[in-house]
Order: structure tokens, then sequence, then C-alpha cells
């Protein structure tokens, strides 16, 4: 199966309850890709490009739980549903704690499901989003020279030109041109907006 930005990753060890589950995920309108288990799960290529996981929480081997603090362990954070025959509170509120979207009981209900599906999709679209704009800012950071950096260091961090060109020891003029090519490069209209993207790179140094 093509995989594309609505695919949604199944895991769960009983073949007939993964093909049911399959069926009704499909039926929904998101592409699906089932795996047997934790292990499946984290050799397979879907893993990269799903925009989330259909989790039940006891699988044989590496459990629900632990398979999920291992995604996150691997900077692999994708929203989490959970499935469950039974679950005690304690378990429940640990998932929640570590990011899952949701705690379905088993047999599922569909309506539930599908609001449960719809939220992880929309979280994943949010967090690639954000993923997409903080590469966009460390390719325009990564043109600075390392004086304009100097630079940018010294603005973000709130001080003025005439304090960033002592501690630099150049001519307050130079700072201002610096400071120019900076704000052209980075694609920024106000100091505003580049304290905004030096906060979304953690470059802000030592802003209060």
């Amino acid at each position: 199966m093509k995989i594309d930005d609505r695919t949604v990753l199944l895991v769960e060890d009983d073949a007939s309850v993964r093909q049911a589950l399959s069926r009704l995920i499909s039926g929904l309108g998101y592409g699906v890709e089932t795996c047997s288990s934790a292990e499946e799960l984290l050799d397979s290529e879907a893993l990269g490009t799903a925009h989330c996981v259909i989790l039940d929480l006891q699988l044989p081997g590496v459990g629900g739980l632990e398979l999920q603090e291992t995604l996150l362990d691997r900077g692999t954070p994708l929203p989490i549903v959970f499935l469950s025959g039974y679950a005690d509170i304690p378990t429940s509120v640990r998932a929640m704690k570590l990011g899952a979207v949701d705690f379905l009981e088993k047999p599922v209900d569909e309506e539930a499901l599908f609001e449960a599906l719809g939220r992880a999709i929309e979280r994943s679209s949010a967090t690639r989003a954000e993923v997409q704009i903080t590469a966009e800012l460390e390719r325009r950071y990564s043109r600075l020279t390392p004086r304009e950096r100097e630079v940018y260091d010294g603005i973000v961090a709130g001080r003025l030109n005439k304090q960033v060109a002592m501690e630099l020891g150049i001519a307050e003029k130079t700072v201002k041109v610096h400071r120019s090519r900076v704000m052209k490069k980075m694609g920024a209209r106000s100091l505003a907006q580049l304290v905004q993207m030096a906060l979304g790179l953690g470059t802000s140094g030592n802003l209060a």
C-alpha cells in the first residue's frame, strides 16, 4: 500500500482483530499499514512517514507503553491512540502523560475511533509544520557569516547596536550593516520577528 500523509500504523497481535480494525480504518478514509508486534513496527519503513499509531496496549514481548517510550527516545513522537481490552487508571494516566491522544476500550466504537484519529492526524500535521518551519529557519541561519552570527546573538539578546559594537570591537555603523544583512538573510521584517525566530531555533542567548 502506498504511504501517504494520512496513513495510520496499526499494531495489533491478534490477526482477526487486526484485520477487522484495518478494514474499519480504511473505511474511515485512511491508509493503513499493519504490524503484529512492536518489533515489527520499529523495523517498518512506514514509521518515518505515517501520521499516527493505533497501538494495542497488551502486546507480546515489547508492550504498548514500552513501545511508546521507545518511540519518544528515538525522536519519533508519533501521536498514539491506545487500544485495550482492559486497562487500569494508572496505566491510562501514564500513557496520556507520555503524549497519547486517547485510550479506547475494545471492542472499539467506530465513532470514538474516528474522533481519536482526527485528533491524532491534526496533532501530527501541526508537529510536521513546526518541523518544516524550524528546518527553514536553520537553513537561513546557516547562511549567516561568523561575524553576522555574532551580531545576531547580540541583537536577539536585546543589546543596542553600540553595545554590540563595543563587545565585538567594531564600529557601530559596521554593526548596523551586519544587522541589516542578518535581517535580510533571516527574512525578518522586524526585531520582534527576529527574536521569535531565535526562540524557535533556541539561539536566543541571554534574552530576558
